[in-house]
């Protein structure tokens, strides 16, 4: 052959393409990264998605429940203190303020029924006879305020309720010219039970705790 190129020796060379191996080890380590952002971006975006509110429901129940222990643990004093106390603990004085005979001594019998303890029955006091309007007026010490009278109110719903500086924990229920009946008593237990209720609610334990 003649021009350009010679051709010394007995072999001739071959004549092919450079191998590319270098080239496909790049590619494929290229394409490895690729699929690893790609993967690692599609977690973070499940994550914003989903983790956040896992974490933040997990964190919720946590408080919750640790909430319902403490209240399990047992009543605060101040809760203790709210408590209302039985018909039983409470002597009341069932006091006839109207022109109407019998009603104190009826009013009294019925209350006994119901469980409370009777004192004196009677006619009310000058201060109170005939000028007590409505249904009924509730009086006792300032102790009874958040106690005893509470919970005689709710023999006899609309009538007032007041104070005084007496002695002792007895309480007076003066009838007024409003008085017509005490609440009937499925009436009256459902309002006793609902003063109740707030204490026993705390103690109870919340669902998968």
């Amino acid at each position: 052959m003649g021009g350009k190129y010679r051709i010394t020796g007995n072999k001739y060379p071959r004549m092919r393409r450079p191998r590319r191996h270098g080239r496909l080890v790049f590619v494929a380590a290229a394409s490895v990264v690729v699929l690893g952002v790609t993967g690692w971006g599609t977690l973070q975006l499940i994550d914003v998605f989903t983790g956040s509110d896992t974490k933040a429901s997990a964190a919720g129940t946590r408080t919750h429940c640790a909430t319902g222990a403490a209240a399990r643990s047992g009543p605060s004093p101040a809760a203790s203190a709210r408590t209302p106390p039985k018909p039983g603990a409470i002597t009341v004085n069932v006091l006839n303020a109207t022109a109407r005979g019998g009603l104190a001594k009826q009013t009294a019998d019925e209350l006994k029924k119901r469980g409370f303890r009777i004192g004196h029955v009677g006619n009310a006091t000058k201060e109170f006879d005939k000028k007590v309007k409505g249904a009924g007026l509730l009086l006792g010490p300032a102790s009874a305020r958040d106690t005893s009278l509470p919970v005689l109110a709710t023999q006899l719903p609309g009538a007032g309720s007041r104070t005084d500086t007496r002695k002792g924990t007895d309480v007076d229920l003066i009838i007024g010219d409003g008085f017509k009946q005490l609440a009937s008593r499925p009436a009256a237990e459902k309002a006793l039970a609902a003063l109740s209720a707030p204490q026993t609610a705390a103690g109870t334990p919340q669902k998968g705790c």
